[in-house]
């Protein structure tokens, strides 16, 4: 790989539980992987229904993204993987309240028929160093 692209490693965000990097850095973008909702302290899933799934996943995206120099203002892209369509009301109300400034991100969100850990939500997102 190229000099402008490396592996994004945050102490303060649950590790990659595989054959992955947190994020990549690349040129003016970060590629944050898809975030689930873990307590970074036990690795264990948060409690809590979908807003609080989605707050610790967005959470944890931010450690990332700050261990980069950014935060979810340079945030231009994410994807929002749900175990449940029923459960879009609830994201969207915990989601807008981490993304506020304008403008917001584009979004992508589908229902999936599973996530890792059984969990409610998975987030991934792309920051624009700009």
């Amino acid at each position: 790989m190229g000099r402008d692209i490396e592996a994004v490693h945050a102490k303060d965000a649950p590790r990659a539980v595989g054959p992955y990097s947190q994020a990549v850095s690349a040129g003016g973008f970060v590629f944050v992987s898809g975030s689930i909702p873990l307590d970074p302290a036990t690795g264990e899933v948060v409690e809590g229904g979908i807003a609080e799934q989605t707050a610790r996943a967005i959470e944890n995206a931010r450690c990332i993204l700050n261990a980069c120099g950014l935060g979810l203002e340079n945030v231009v892209k994410t994807e929002v993987f749900l175990r449940d369509m029923d459960d879009f009301a609830g994201m969207n109300a915990a989601y807008a309240t981490f993304f506020t400034a304008e403008p917001r991100p584009a979004r992508t969100t589908v229902e999936v028929s599973r996530l890792p850990r059984d969990v409610l939500v998975e987030i991934s997102c792309v920051a624009y160093r700009g």
